[in-house]
């Protein structure tokens, strides 16, 4: 039942990013609002998979990859809802929006295969707490990466011609600023879940608190990254494309990390 509603989902993210792109073409209004409305469909859709899949299971879907990544869908996909009320800004949901669905896809290529007996090591409630704070944080940083790129593009263009996409994009300061907020939310719940969650259950499932597995070695580097972007923008008053290359970096970052096991194995090797 879980996987017929995730395609149901993902019919929708789907159509959303379809009236997203129309969006950015012909810059109606009424498409982005009709994306929205798709999203928030796609959305509904996928916490209803995400239940049934938890009861089928007896636990939160968060031991794979294809759980993961469809939990850090459904993160952004919050977060692309929070944005409607709070950055307000159509071009920067347009430009999410599609990014979740790239999500989605890469998710619709792994196994969805349901373990309901799961290993020793995933058997802690830290599970939960590593994991969805991981996820929270990282789709926060999806949307400091979109408003980055945009900013760049902004940035990047004196003169922009009347009514192309250039001219529609929020004011650069603006950008800057939303990227600078959503690290601001972001970089704690990475820094409590992903890190100090993470080193918790490392020691109680392994008894080590760091064992410099790929995995926790990209995360501290991602973690590095986000604290050097607040570094110097807070106390060197740093901004602009210095910061914004530094947002970019660590979600770029934060991608490898996701993939990093199945690259190069490691501890966390079984969420392949």
């Amino acid at each position: 039942m879980d996987i017929q509603l995730f395609w149901i989902s993902f019919a929708a993210y789907f159509t959303a990013t379809i009236f997203h792109v129309l969006f950015l073409g012909l810059n109606r209004t009424r498409l982005g609002h009709v994306a929205a409305v798709f999203m928030v469909a796609g959305l509904a859709a996928q916490t209803a998979a995400l239940i049934v899949r938890s009861v089928h299971t007896g636990h939160v879907p968060l031991t794979n990859m294809y759980e993961y990544i469809t939990m850090l869908a459904w993160f952004a996909g919050a977060a692309y809802i929070v944005s409607i009320f709070s950055i307000q800004s159509k071009i920067v949901q347009a430009i999410t929006g599609p990014v979740i669905f790239m999500l989605y896809v890469s998710a619709s290529l792994l196994p969805k295969k349901a373990e309901q007996q799961l290993v020793p090591a995933l058997q802690s409630y830290w599970l939960q707490i590593h994991v969805s704070m991981a996820a929270a944080s990282e789709a926060v940083f999806l949307v400091a990466f979109v408003s980055s790129l945009l900013y760049l593009i902004k940035a990047g263009v004196q003169q922009p011609n009347p009514g192309n996409f250039i001219s529609r994009l929020p004011e650069a300061e603006r950008l800057d600023q939303i990227t600078y907020g959503a690290i601001v939310i972001g970089y704690p719940l990475f820094t409590l879940g992903a890190l100090f969650a993470g080193a918790i259950w490392a020691y109680r499932a392994w008894g080590n608190f760091w064992s410099w597995d790929p995995k926790e070695t990209s995360s501290l580097i991602v973690w590095i990254i986000y604290s050097v972007y607040l570094h110097v923008r807070l106390i060197k008053g740093w901004r602009g494309r210095a910061t914004a290359f530094l947002s970019i970096a660590g979600f770029l970052m934060a991608l490898f990390t996701f993939f990093s096991n199945m690259i190069l194995g490691g501890l966390h090797s079984y969420g392949n």
